[in-house]
């Protein structure tokens, strides 16, 4: 007795089995539509999180001691005021590091002083102290005479400055570290009791009037 083996034809295939020719047509269409999701979501996720960056305003700053105790050596006290303000509505800030500075004509007359982090919710200010001191720090060998020509116009022109670290708050989602600086100047006015020598400025200089305060992230 003989066999007969039945086999289809291609043709028969394609008609009740799977089309080929269909399939990298569907895994295109998927894979553009994840894509366009992803983008979509990331252009949403950016709107959402390109934050303001954070205001300061210089309340007040007094001097307390400027004076040359050798021709090249500075002593300083200085205490200051500052008002941080976060104009975000749906961004929380965290300040992880927070250190202040004064400088006068490019020179830095105070060691670093650093704040305590905080976090800063939405549109909330917060107020900040800080006392600025140095013993001992080099100066240009002009810095008295600089002081000196100050005192004859009537104003010292001074800048604190503010170098930190933050990182912004959406939900519960917290970005990488932020680097951002902030520069303020102030301009203390000398009064008629104030006594200043050749080489070294006087205290107590104050600034009342405020000023607000450049901010780069």
């Amino acid at each position: 007795m003989s066999q007969i083996f039945l086999t289809n034809s291609p043709k028969h295939c394609a008609k009740h089995g799977l089309n080929v020719n269909k399939l990298p047509k569907k895994l295109l269409y998927g894979f553009s539509t994840f894509l366009f999701s992803l983008f979509s979501l990331v252009i949403f996720v950016w709107l959402i999180l390109r934050p303001s960056k954070p205001e300061f305003y210089l309340k007040g700053a007094d001097i307390y001691q400027l004076n040359l105790s050798s021709p090249h050596l500075l002593n300083s006290s200085i205490q200051l005021t500052l008002v941080s303000k976060n104009p975000n509505k749906k961004v929380g800030v965290y300040y992880d590091q927070l250190q202040i500075y004064a400088s006068y004509k490019g020179q830095q007359i105070t060691v670093y002083t650093s704040l305590p982090p905080f976090y800063q919710g939405h549109e909330d200010s917060n107020l900040l102290t800080a006392s600025l001191v140095g013993t001992g720090l080099p100066v240009a060998p002009s810095f008295g005479y600089e002081v000196g020509r100050d005192q004859t116009t009537g104003r010292l022109i001074l800048s604190l400055k503010v170098n930190g670290r933050l990182r912004w708050k959406v939900w519960t989602w917290v970005s990488g570290p932020y680097r951002f600086n902030v520069n303020c100047v102030t301009i203390m006015v000398f009064g008629a009791d104030d006594v200043v020598s050749s080489s070294a400025a006087a205290a107590p200089l104050s600034s009342k009037q405020g000023s607000t305060c450049s901010t780069t992230v």
